[in-house]
């Protein structure tokens, strides 16, 4: 039994580092393997364009991916665990929707004065951000998980809301430029933005690792967790504050990317046939990065002129899952 987890993890980690790999060497324009290599060892400066095509472009969006995809499978995980429901993801507390709606509001309402790439993703943090304390602010008040769940989802119908209300409004362009937005996309963090992007998300899934010992308890239900001397309000704003604030940087970054933080843990739990959070938040981790670098090597895929919207492809991979947990009764094994 130990020696298949093992090798489990060993071909995870495997398939992690060739899908990264693959990331580097495939892309939109074809580059030899061999100039490739000469690139990353420092010995292709006299190939400018693919110079910056590989430093610039394919590996800061490799790794965008790979935190991206791991911070959203993550956020999935403590809320699947926390709702005890294997259909909440970190867009269902309305946190993704805040992102749009602050986007919305620079980008619809502003004329393009201030719509920079700055200003979008501050202001998508900070709409993120708002809905974020609105539901924990409910979360303090509000002792039912369920109920915290649905106003979740209502303070998201209001962001909606107001989305459509810009869309309205708003001229044909600057609709367009929203639009392209709202489609994802793993290129949008440049090579400056990246270390902000990435010492974001390392400190809260660090944090979210801390919260191992609360996430088994929760398993067992908020009763016997209070009995093992878990703070259930405590652990509950923990949880809401992690994933809201790895949703808010993601989504402020990438845009609004589905289903990786759906389906990720899902996999994992298949893979490992265990609940286990010391087991299966790594494995998550694991398999969020995965399918994110998948869904990056498909937006590559010949399409027109140009590439294939993330939200696009996303889908592709995350429903099927989803359908297989729904159908397949015997997965059962996280939520009782």
């Amino acid at each position: 039994m130990h020696f298949a987890k093992g090798a489990y993890w060993l071909l995870g980690v495997f398939v992690l580092i060739a899908l990264f790999s693959a990331n580097i060497f495939y892309g939109t324009v074809s580059i030899p393997v061999s100039a490739v290599m000469d690139i990353l060892f420092g010995k292709g400066n006299e190939l400018t364009a693919w110079t910056n095509i590989v430093l610039q472009s394919r590996l800061p969006q490799a790794v965008t991916a790979l935190l991206a995809g791991a911070s959203l499978a993550v956020g999935g995980l403590l809320l699947q665990t926390l709702f005890r429901n294997p259909l909440a993801g970190p867009d269902i507390l309305g946190i993704s929707n805040g992102a749009n709606l602050g986007v919305a509001i620079v980008l619809l309402s502003s004329g393009g004065i201030v719509s920079s790439v700055f200003s979008t993703i501050s202001a998508a943090l900070i709409g993120a951000l708002a809905v974020l304390g609105l539901i924990i602010y409910f979360s303090s008040q509000i002792k039912n998980n369920i109920l915290i769940l649905i106003i979740g989802l209502m303070v998201g119908y209001l962001a909606s809301s107001g989305i459509s209300f810009l869309n309205a409004i708003a001229g044909s362009e600057r609709i367009r430029t929203y639009v392209l937005w709202g489609l994802g996309s793993f290129s949008n963090v440049s090579t400056v933005q990246l270390p902000v992007f990435g010492l974001s998300l390392f400190i809260g899934l660090f944090a979210a690792v801390l919260l191992i010992k609360p996430l088994n308890a929760l398993l067992l239900g908020e009763h016997y967790a209070s009995n093992l001397g878990i703070n259930i309000n405590r652990a509950r704003i923990y949880i809401l504050l992690i994933t809201g604030f790895l949703t808010a940087i993601v989504t402020a970054f990438c845009g609004p990317i589905a289903f990786i933080g759906l389906a990720a843990p899902h996999i994992s739990r298949m893979v490992l046939g265990s609940s286990n959070q010391q087991q299966l938040l790594p494995a998550t981790i694991l398999a969020g990065a995965a399918i994110a670098l998948v869904c990056n090597l498909l937006t590559c895929l010949p399409f027109g002129n140009g590439l294939l919207p993330l939200n696009a492809v996303t889908p592709l991979l995350g429903a099927p899952v989803i359908i297989y947990v729904i159908l397949n009764r015997k997965n059962r094994l996280y939520f009782n």
